[in-house]
């Protein structure tokens, strides 16, 4: 829109709202959220919060994860219809490790206009703020849950060659986030460069920097772990056809658990549960990740 005279045209509006500090809206988000047909929400309860901060009376409808192939169908034809749909996330810009790429691809597949309202965003604010590498980053959203499948997903992302060092970007949860930076400290090793942004825009933030090791140590620390994460590393250069790291890049799995039988007179059992407890993960993984060490070494 030129003016907020303008009327607001025909389309799909894809609005990012506040991570957090509610002056981040922009006036053009307002202008749209006042002048469409519909809000169609992530959470309804929780978009409902910034609408009545702003004084914005527009009707909401859910669209999440759950219902959005059955909403689209309807969304789709009040568009084509001529209808101007604006859509929402819980916090920042739809679409990114949030739903709405459905309705997205059905709207440009009906021949729908499709308008980004840009915002703010936790990754991008995190990433210009961190003190790493901006000008090339890959953005990764949420790594899997499970402890195994997390891992797998790391070791695939550092046995990608590249020429330069590339920062990661991820979203990651409280009750997981210092498993994640043992995981990366197993993958890459102790002295991996890390960033966690924590409770971006908010009275509480935080930006955590150093190694992963110092990191990590510093969040296991901590009584209790609140608020929303941002991790990035830099992963570190390497060629074609060159391994990664081995874990530990400095000190391996293998060579943790020698060191430690060797200082403390210990067996390989007892090394395995005190170094599981260390990096703040199961005695199993450890020893999984131990077989996989002596397997790339036979």
């Amino acid at each position: 829109m030129d003016s907020q005279d303008a009327p607001l045209s025909p389309g799909l509006y894809l609005v990012a709202t506040p991570i957090g500090n509610l002056g981040d809206i922009t006036l053009r988000a307002l202008e749209v959220l006042r002048h469409v047909d519909r809000i169609a929400c992530e959470d309804t309860r929780q978009t409902q919060k910034l609408l009545n901060h702003f004084q914005i009376t527009t009707p909401t409808i859910s669209c999440h994860e759950h219902n959005e192939g059955h909403r689209a169908g309807e969304l789709i034809a009040a568009l084509k219809s001529g209808g101007r749909i604006a859509v929402v996330s819980d916090a920042g810009m739809p679409g990114i490790s949030d739903p709405s790429g459905w309705l997205v691809a059905e709207a440009i597949a009906a021949g729908v206009p499709v308008v980004p309202i840009p915002g703010a965003n936790a990754a991008l604010s995190a990433l210009v703020a961190s003190g790493l590498p901006a000008g090339e980053f890959h953005f990764i959203g949420f790594l899997p849950e499970k402890t195994g499948a997390r891992r797998t997903r790391l070791e695939q992302l550092a046995a990608q060659p590249r020429q330069t060092p590339l920062t990661l970007v991820f979203y990651e949860a409280p009750h997981r986030i210092v498993d994640t930076l043992a995981d990366l400290e197993s993958v890459w090793g102790p002295d991996l460069r890390v960033v966690i942004a924590r409770e971006l825009t908010k009275m509480h933030e935080e930006f955590l920097r150093g190694t992963v090791a110092e990191v990590r140590r510093d969040l296991a620390a901590r009584d209790r772990i609140r608020g929303e994460f941002t991790l990035l590393l830099e992963a570190p250069a390497h060629a074609a056809g060159v391994s990664s790291p081995d874990p530990g890049t400095s000190e391996s799995v293998a060579a943790k658990i020698a060191r430690l039988q060797s200082e403390s007179g210990i067996d390989e059992k007892e090394a395995l549960k005190r170094l599981a407890r260390e990096l703040g993960q199961s005695k199993s993984e450890i020893y999984r990740e131990l077989q996989r060490t002596r397997a790339r070494r036979s």
